[in-house]
């Protein structure tokens, strides 16, 4: 079995402890095997202001949205080159595999395992190590913010593939049971529980005091923040399965929302940003060192269309094409670089909005009011406001994140005019396509419901830019914002080009080292489901 590496932060000294608990081919064996720290540092020695415990929370932290030791690497699989293109966000200027590649759904096993392994071996394996050295009862408010690390990275594991191994996590044995979609989503909200119960009590008791600090990459230690990050990762999931579970979607939106709860995201000061540590931003070694990145066509027609201010803090202008910004659609028969390589990147030129040191970004509270807005929408109580006011103030929180004139927003919000262009490939016609919406920014009390909702979910969609995972997720769940399909469908049939890909399937390591259970876990995902792209998640059912 594959051994893996623990990275233990000491503040001081950087302690590596080797720990065979989790191979990349089955994630739950072995774990009563440890190797001896070749630190010489017992775990006695290292138990004083949590540090046994603390140390693991960096390498957790920087695995989310994945950068830890810098290995941009694993980002790009996990998901550059699948949720960041999924979403309309982006499309690389480089034509993988000769265009054989995730873009043209021709989907790569080698690259879409990353997001399984990576989340397994680098958040849960340590989570389990913290939870075996005692921290529920030795240290109660460490184990709830790493509920809150284990759910965020989570949910973002079963949004790909659906169901995944998480109840029988750390039991041992030789094989991984699976939970349903389901199954698991009900675990998060009862572990959101105990970490924003814990923290709140742990909050009264112990008023100003927190030992979490420096082991602390979002907040700086802040319980109060964790707890608001938590309750707005609650809204989040709430609104996921309000589609097929609406009666709990709803209790759960509103005990996030209840103002005794906590509190959500509501400013740009309580995003959950990610930094520290010498972590680097992984798109800008992707843009300004590979040269693998670009704008999505999508991007193009919503931002250039809206006249969005946001448009250059998230693109450089195209250097092909002065003056003006373009992107590339999915599924396009890129040829080789550097053919494409001058059209609009993640901005890292023009305002330098993306530099090694940026932050990594998970959730913003641009997206809670957007969340807060569908809430409305649905007639669920504790929202805050109507959805049209709770849609503005989405807006007014992006702008001020992405530090944009105010003035900007005042004309954005009002603008009944600006629609989504059509998009045009200057060096391939074939590429073109008329936009697919005529939806304008202005709120509307008299539309229908399927307006407002695509206005909420279209200014979200733009607001949580460049956190394409998510976006995704929500493109699935509401059809929103309305994206270009693929220009080459290479799935064989399996994915349809009009309904886009649902899902990616399971790594075909696991039909090698667990397929019993993986067999047992394609059944979990519905009657007659089979393991392809094609196949819908349990939240996300047809609209």
């Amino acid at each position: 079995m594959k051994k893996l590496r623990f990275k233990l932060y000491k503040p001081v000294a950087i302690i590596t402890l080797a720990a065979g608990i989790l191979g990349l081919n089955a994630c739950t064996k072995n774990f009563e095997q440890y190797n001896t720290d070749n630190t010489g540092l017992t775990e006695g020695e290292l138990k004083p202001d949590f540090n046994n415990i603390g140390g693991f929370f960096p390498q957790i932290q920087s695995s989310i949205y994945f950068n830890f030791n810098n290995t941009t690497a694993d980002f790009q699989l996990q998901q550059n080159l699948m949720g960041d293109v999924y979403s309309g966000y982006m499309m690389p200027p480089n034509n993988f595999r000769g265009n054989i590649n995730n873009m043209t759904y021709s989907l790569v096993d080698g690259w879409n395992a990353s997001a399984f392994n990576l989340a397994y071996n680098n958040v849960m394996a340590p989570i389990y190590e913290i939870k075996r050295r005692g921290a529920q009862t030795i240290a109660p408010e460490f184990w709830a913010i790493a509920l809150i690390l284990k759910v965020e990275a989570m949910h973002r594991v079963t949004d790909i593939y659906g169901p995944i191994p998480y109840s029988s996590y750390g039991t041992g044995g030789t094989t991984s049971a699976y939970d349903s979609q389901q199954d698991v989503y009900t675990r998060f909200f009862k572990e959101l529980d105990t970490a924003v119960t814990t923290l709140n009590d742990y909050v009264t008791a112990h008023p100003g005091i927190s030992l979490f600090s420096k082991f602390d990459m979002l907040y700086g230690g802040d319980y109060k923040q964790w707890v608001k990050f938590a309750n707005s990762l609650r809204l989040r999931l709430a609104i996921r399965i309000s589609g097929v579970s609406p009666a709990k979607a709803q209790a759960e939106a509103e005990k996030a929302l209840n103002p005794t709860s906590g509190g959500v995201m509501e400013i740009p000061k309580d995003n959950a940003n990610v930094s520290g540590f010498g972590l680097k931003n992984p798109l800008f070694t992707i843009v300004t060192s590979w040269t693998d990145n670009a704008m999505n066509a999508s991007m193009e027609s919503f931002l250039v269309g809206y006249k969005d201010p946001r448009l250059p803090k998230y693109f450089d202008h195209a250097t092909a094409y002065p003056g003006t910004y373009k992107g590339i659609r999915i599924g396009s028969l890129v040829t080789a670089k550097p053919d494409y390589n001058g059209y609009s990147v993640p901005a890292y030129v023009e305002t330098k909005t993306f530099k090694a040191t940026t932050p990594l970004q998970l959730m913003t509270a641009a997206e809670v009011w957007f969340l807060r807005a569908e809430a409305a929408l649905n007639g669920w109580s504790n929202a805050g406001g109507t959805p049209g006011e709770l849609y503005e103030k989405g807006m007014r929180a992006s702008f001020t994140q992405w530090d944009v004139d105010l003035a900007a927003v005042n004309n954005y919000v009002v603008d009944n005019a600006a629609k989504p262009i059509d998009y045009v490939d200057p060096r391939n016609a074939a590429n073109n396509h008329a936009a697919m919406t005529s939806t304008t920014v202005k709120w509307d009390d008299a539309a229908d419901p399927k307006t407002k909702l695509e206005r909420i979910i279209t200014q979200k969609w733009i607001a949580i830019y460049p956190e394409g995972q998510e976006a995704w997720s929500e493109f699935r769940r509401t059809g929103y914002p309305k994206l270009f399909p693929v220009v080459n469908n290479y799935s064989n049939n399996t994915i349809n080009t009009d309904i886009q890909i649902r899902r990616i399937p399971f790594p075909s390591t696991e039909y090698t080292s667990n397929k019993a259970e993986v067999l047992k876990a394609i059944q979990l995902l519905g009657p007659g489901a089979v393991d392809n792209g094609g196949q819908r998640l349990w939240w996300d059912i047809p609209h």
